[in-house]
């Protein structure tokens, strides 16, 4: 660690312009009209736009009071605002919400940690993940259209099977 006085430029440096870094193309909701996507260049290639993934977790194990899973649903739901919707019994539960990634396999990452990471602070059952489905929103969509898959998540919390 060095030690300057507060202000001081650092030795061997005269005076010191400051410089500007411009917003990757991804930044807000569009490029300029005139701006082209980076090529990738030495093995590094602009950062992909993040997209929605819609995520059904299911998790099971030892029975647990009704009234413990709900308050532990609830609590994750309280924390974690993208929550849409909850299913429980009193052996398992499923967790459907939307997450923003860059991937399917950061979504399904973030998602496999979910369960575990929140076990403790919203006091949820002892439970392991039983079955993941990530799909993009496209698809998502397209099935609720052809009338298959994924119900919308209405109504919006948590319920009893």
């Amino acid at each position: 660690m060095r030690r300057a006085r507060p202000g001081a430029l650092p030795r061997g440096t005269a005076e010191r312009a400051l410089t500007s870094v411009g917003a990757g193309a991804d930044f807000g909701d569009a490029p300029e009209p005139d701006q082209q996507p980076a090529p990738c260049q030495e093995g590094h290639c602009p950062r992909e736009v993040s997209r929605l993934w819609h995520i059904t977790l299911c998790v099971s194990g030892a029975e647990v009071p009704l009234q413990e899973v709900r308050r532990g649903l609830e609590q994750l739901a309280h924390d974690h605002p993208f929550l849409l919707t909850s299913r429980y019994a009193n052996d398992h539960a499923e967790i459907r919400y939307w997450e923003e990634a860059r991937d399917l396999h950061d979504a399904a990452a973030v998602a496999l940690r979910l369960w575990g990471e929140h076990r403790s602070t919203s006091r949820l059952p002892p439970w392991e993940i039983v079955g993941l489905e990530v799909i993009d929103r496209d698809t998502y969509h397209q099935r609720v259209a052809e009338g298959y898959g994924p119900p919308p998540a209405a109504p919006v919390g948590v319920h009893p099977y």
